[in-house]
């Protein structure tokens, strides 16, 4: 890529890491956790998808390892978040289900590329974006012991496919890696909004008694 749009995507997973920490810190609320476990709850939410993808696919060093960066922005968000949450005027409701889309699509493009980059297989490099986008929220439910939103009808780790699949097959088919990542965000952030808006959900399995 182009340095500038590495900056901008740079910039982008880090606005990401900061919005999946924030998620993590209103959980931590609901529970009445203290100022310890806000901030675990919003850097295993925050890094803890991309964590797994680079241990799985052999990188060098964990990403967070090499650029502190990421927990800063994460202890800054923890501590800011704890202020922020409790603001009497908050932020209209559209605001934070747009940013975790965003986040969310940034996340799964990111995993996607870097585990193709280390020479997975399509396949593979889509599921490396899959972790990469919701193990995260997964851990915070479940040290939250509550059933992880993913596991449920809820229309979230089938947006990351989406984008993952529209990502690799768009190089498959020779379309420049700047486009085909603009295919695959755009897979993502659509469907995961349009989940929200029309309340769309995958159908349930369940087995009667």
């Amino acid at each position: 890529m182009q340095p500038l749009v590495e900056s901008v995507f740079y910039w982008s997973d880090l606005f990401g890491t900061a919005v999946f920490a924030f998620s993590g810190v209103l959980m931590a609320g609901r529970l009445r956790m203290d100022g310890f476990g806000v901030i675990v709850l919003a850097a295993v939410t925050a890094i803890g998808g991309g964590t797994i993808r680079d241990l799985i696919i052999g990188a060098d060093t964990v990403f967070w390892i090499t650029d502190s960066l990421y927990l800063w922005v994460i202890l800054v968000t923890a501590l800011l978040g704890q202020y922020i949450a409790k603001l009497p005027r908050r932020l209209p409701w559209y605001i934070l289900p747009l940013a975790d889309a965003f986040g969310l699509a940034i996340f799964t493009i990111i995993g996607t590329e870097k585990a193709l980059s280390h020479g997975t297989s399509g396949m593979v490099a889509v599921v490396m974006g899959v972790i990469t986008g919701v193990a995260g929220g997964m851990i915070r439910d479940l040290l939250a012991r509550e059933v992880p939103m993913v596991l449920q009808r809820e229309i979230y780790a089938t947006a990351c496919i989406l984008g993952g699949v529209l990502y690799t097959l768009s190089l498959e088919l020779g379309i420049t890696p700047l486009l085909a990542t603009l295919f695959g965000m755009l897979g993502t952030f659509i469907l995961r909004i349009a989940a929200i808006r029309w309340h769309l959900s995958l159908p349930a399995f369940s087995l009667n008694r």
